[in-house]
């Protein structure tokens, strides 16, 4: 080869492992795109009008924090508080603020504003300045107060007078269409340093096949996709990306029992659901069978409750039962494939001998309803199970995996859940959307996103 072949293979070389990284490089700018189903009408953090899903409480991260964060394997991390203890008996609890953090209208985080903001989340907390130091006094010893400090609802929001909202997020709200439509801008001076992507823009209401054609058409960079449907979407060759299992499917009871023959009854019918086959036709492999709680990779013994069907302990139990009362069993009358799981349970309960009749009425005895769970902490996700299926708590002192499982043992004794199904969260993206992956618990993780030039 001639000296000048060579040099010019060396220069050509090198020009395209220079263009390679830079298509490869983060990039600062553009608009990203993403469609949700949900159509919240208030951002307010603390607003409890507000149904409590995924799609939501990743709004409120865009714009509001918390004064803690809980990672994927459950551990609690610095936030908006720089450090915390508990005073003796877990019920008195010091807090530290983060220094040089400003809110989105340029004022300064500051204690006051802080208290002031977890007193309308929960006012059932006494909430004091103390110097430079924030004190929550709880009701009763809380071991686990950090961690449920890091739930959406406590997220610190200021409020002013004019009923504004102002939060210290990578993103400020440039726009806001309640139930339609939100554009948020990157901040500038973010604390955590400046996202890549100039704007996000939301589209709400926007059910699944509808974000789906919108990723096809090239007009949206993220969109939702049903569990039963991610691996269809999957084998057509889309992106496709899950979060740990996060949502339980469960039927609640709306009252306790109120007889031994009600209990027995209540014993058979979870023995009753053909779990496996559910989630193979229903939910197409989608999701996790349980009859726990928890999900298994958050407890690490979600498998020890037994979800197989046994119909003949079902039909033993309903034996011993003379006056056989109807179930009515309620489901949301927008979700199709909780209309197919309660129709489901009906028909596998009539096997046992059991009557339930679905309906998509407001009152009913039991329902099928999908669950976002809280946190990757198992203690703050248990409570808030329970307390969805009006069970109270039972008062262990420890925190091990055997109280862990004490609790939630005596939860479900209660028989007012039925565990069902652990569903992932699950999501396309369009090639243009880089660095992206969802965190285990369902996050978007937006603010280190970058857009590339890939066409849908």
């Amino acid at each position: 080869m001639k000296r000048s072949g060579w040099w010019w293979l060396v220069a050509n070389s090198v020009l395209l492992a220079t263009v390679a990284a830079a298509a490869t490089r983060p990039q600062y700018g553009g608009t990203l795109h993403v469609t949700i189903w949900e159509a919240p009408t208030s951002l307010d953090p603390a607003d409890a009008t507000q149904a409590d899903s995924f799609a939501r409480r990743n709004l409120i991260d865009l714009i509001f924090e918390t004064l803690v964060t809980v990672d994927d394997s459950g551990h609690v991390h610095p936030a908006l508080a720089a450090s915390w203890q508990a005073e003796p008996g877990d019920q008195r609890w010091q807090f530290q603020l983060r220094q040089g953090v400003h809110f989105h209208d340029g004022s300064p985080l500051t204690t006051e504003i802080v208290a002031s903001s977890l007193r309308t989340a929960n006012p059932s907390w006494n909430v004091l300045v103390e110097s430079d130091s924030l004190l929550i006094e709880c009701g009763a010893p809380d071991a686990n107060l950090p961690s449920e400090l890091a739930l959406t609802r406590y997220a610190i929001v200021k409020r002013n007078n004019s009923s504004k909202l102002s939060g210290t997020g990578p993103f400020s709200i440039e726009a806001w269409q309640p139930g339609k439509q939100l554009t948020l801008r990157a901040e500038e001076d973010y604390w955590r340093g400046r996202a890549f992507v100039d704007v996000v823009e939301i589209e709400m209401g926007k059910n699944y096949s509808s974000q789906l054609m919108t990723l096809e058409l090239g007009k949206a960079h993220l969109v939702e996709v049903a569990p039963e449907q991610a691996h269809r979407v999957s084998t057509e060759g889309r992106r496709i990306e899950s979060s740990q299992p996060m949502e339980l499917v469960a039927l609640v009871y709306a009252r306790d029992a109120h007889s031994a023959d009600e209990k027995l009854l209540r014993n058979a019918l979870p023995l009753s659901v053909e779990r496996a086959s559910m989630r193979s036709v229903l939910l197409q492999g989608a999701g996790q069978p349980t009859a726990s709680i928890l999900p298994n990779w958050m407890s690490g013994y979600g498998f020890v409750f037994p979800a197989a069907t046994d119909l003949t302990r079902a039909r033993q139990a309903r034996e011993q039962v003379r006056a056989l009362p109807t179930w009515s069993v309620g489901y949301d009358n927008n979700d199709p494939m909780a209309k197919l799981l309660a129709e489901r349970v009906a028909l596998n309960a009539k096997d046992a001998g059991l009557v339930l009749q679905p309906t998509t009425a407001a009152a009913a005895d039991l329902r099928l309803i999908r669950i976002a769970l809280a946190s990757a902490d198992p203690w703050v996700t248990l409570k808030q199970v329970a307390a969805t299926a009006g069970v109270t708590m039972p008062k262990i002192n420890g925190s091990s995996a055997e109280d862990l499982y004490s609790a939630e043992q005596a939860v479900l004794a209660a028989q007012r859940l039925i565990p069902l199904f652990h569903l992932p969260v699950n999501y396309a993206a369009s090639p243009a959307l880089k660095d992206w992956a969802p965190g285990s618990q369902g996050g978007w993780r937006l603010a280190d996103v970058w857009l590339g030039s890939d066409k849908p």
